[in-house]
């Protein structure tokens, strides 16, 4: 998270070496009277682009707005509306969705539904229409949005060809637009390792995977990130076999309990897990199978070999900025591609402004630095807030602290605020204390639900807790002593994590306390209840495994 103002500094300062000179040309030639083509150009057509061009018009701005998609290297396009629309949020949701179906099934006959004693069949085809064809029907719904908030759309590839002038091909011949402000929004994609053989000629990454037209059959997923680990878990929970190589250390960044959390229920529900390794080469066998030879992390050691139907890489994204030509608009980039810009969003030329996922933010918070989270919400935002600046006459700044997000892992996870460890590194090991518990809900527990791995069998189990899942829920609570035990962090990993999160960020975003959980009152029986009577913390050495029989509640 840390991005310390030394390397910022160094960025703004060769911001101003590289364009001065381009600037004072463009200030010698050209009248103050100079007229403009649009009040403002938005680039990019992702979540964080379309609200701030729809925000914009709506204040009275005469804007464009330009959308490109550059296909995948497997030749993967799609449609207006960006990352999260098309090869994000929205179809790895309804792919979630899709995936507790199976477990929820395999409950019924517990709850006395007659099914058979096997699954039904999947339909992975039938599955992916039905998830594009929602897609598409979002794509036209844009189109139409822009239509009717007065937003002129070109779906062709911008670049700058100066300071306010934007240049792009349309229909064989190359046009140039001019904007009195302009906003990069063109968002990331995925990364590809350069160095290993076969990965970007045979591999996919999320930009594929919600509309691979064959079922992806035994599948390697590379990778620990949220991305890596949601695609995994919807594939294991459909039925395909799935393993995941990990370099490390699951979702780096995320509170490392919970993290292991996830893994642990991922594990326990199937998924297989090759730790501390990755793909050194992949070749394409004639059957079109791919051969994957792994290679220690650190080391030369080829450590397994396996053959697998897809493999798909899930190791980060990169800033699409690379074909802009930032260059002529006096703007350079860190090395991840992203743009600096400062609190109001606006990059060292004054006129020029990055939101979401290309910018990167200097948060400054509980006086350390951050980076702005890259959420879609936070894009949205973060464009809203701009445009009424620019066109509205406002004056409020987006706020990137204390901003909900949710892994959607068969066992989700939200969270809000600072992980465990990032608590003790800020305020220090005796100003903090940790609350938590771990439980199941009320009615997986019920369903008695068993493992789909091997475990080694323990002096103390019998052969029924050797079979059965784990605890599917962890509820966690980070409090500040010093200051009246404000709650500076909020973990949860079980089912509907995003919603439990997302009604409890409101209570963080205000500066709520441990006293103010306490004395909640709890809807019984629910999960997100146990935040109401959270009682044992870490430093106590108290087991917070609940043994009861009531979800996140107490029934007496």
């Amino acid at each position: 998270h840390a991005h310390p103002k030394t390397k910022r500094f160094a960025l703004n300062l060769l911001f101003l070496l590289s364009s001065n000179f381009l600037f004072e040309k463009e200030e010698k030639g050209t009248s103050k009277m100079e007229k403009y083509d649009y009040d403002l150009i938005v680039i990019g057509g992702g979540s964080g682009g379309l609200a701030a061009a729809k925000k914009a018009a709506s204040y009275g701005a005469k804007v464009a707005l330009f959308d490109y998609v550059k296909p995948s290297p497997q030749n993967t396009k799609w449609g207006l509306g960006g990352t999260c629309v098309n090869v994000g949020c929205v179809p790895k949701k309804l792919m979630h969705y899709a995936g507790l179906m199976g477990p929820v099934m395999r409950d019924a006959r517990v709850y006395g539904w007659k099914l058979d004693e096997t699954l039904p069949g999947f339909d992975w085809t039938k599955l992916v229409n039905n998830v594009q064809n929602h897609v598409k029907m979002l794509n036209f719904r844009y189109r139409v949005g822009l239509k009717s908030a007065e937003v002129t759309y070109f779906n062709a590839l911008a670049k700058f060809s100066g300071p306010h002038e934007i240049s792009f091909e349309s229909k064989g011949t190359e046009s140039k637009l001019k904007a009195k402000n302009i906003i990069i929004a063109v968002g990331g994609r995925p990364s590809y390792p350069d160095s290993i053989p076969g990965a970007k000629e045979y591999t996919i990454t999320s930009d594929d995977i919600f509309s691979l037209k064959k079922p992806p059959g035994k599948t390697l997923v590379v990778g620990a990130s949220y991305i890596a680990l949601e695609c995994a878990g919807f594939l294991t929970e459909l039925g395909f076999d799935t393993t995941v190589a990990v370099r490390s250390i699951f979702l780096r960044g995320f509170d490392r309990q919970s993290a292991n959390k996830i893994a642990e229920i991922m594990k326990a529900s199937g998924t297989k897990f090759i730790m501390h390794a990755l793909p050194s080469s992949i070749e394409k066998l004639p059957s079109g199978k791919l051969q994957v030879h792994f290679q220690e992390v650190g080391s030369e050691k080829i450590v397994a070999s396996e053959i697998f139907d897809t493999v798909m890489y899930g190791t980060g994204r990169t800033a699409d900025t690379s074909g802009l030509q930032l260059e002529k608009a006096g703007i350079i980039t860190s090395k991840n591609g992203k743009i600096p810009v400062e609190k109001d969003e606006r990059t060292i030329v004054p006129h020029i402004f990055a939101i979401g996922d290309c910018a990167i933010v200097d948060v400054n918070f509980m006086e350390s630095h951050w980076s702005n989270p890259e959420l879609t919400p936070v894009a949205i935002k973060a464009g809203q807030l701009l445009a009424g600046r620019l066109f509205g006459e406002k004056t409020q700044l987006m706020d990137y602290t204390m901003i909900a997000t949710a892994v959607f892992t068969p066992s989700e996870y939200g969270t809000i605020g600072l992980s465990e460890e990032d608590a003790y590194k800020m305020c220090g090991d005796d100003d903090i204390e940790v609350y938590l518990s771990e439980f199941s809900s009320l009615e997986i527990q019920a369903a008695h639900r068993t493992r789909h791995d091997e475990v080694e069998p323990g002096d103390d189990m019998d052969m029924e807790d050797e079979a059965a899942m784990p605890p599917v829920c962890l509820a966690k609570l980070i409090c500040q002593k010093s200051k009246n035990e404000k709650v500076i962090g909020f973990h949860f990993v079980g089912p509907n994590a995003g919603e439990i999160a997302q009604g409890f960020a409101l209570a963080l975003k205000m500066g709520a306390t441990k006293e103010d959980f306490d004395n909640l009152i709890g809807i019984h029986p629910t999960d997100a209840e146990v935040f109401c009577g959270l009682n044992i913390t870490r430093a106590s050495g108290i087991d917070f495994n609940a043994g009861g029989g009531c979800g996140g509640g107490t029934c007496g």
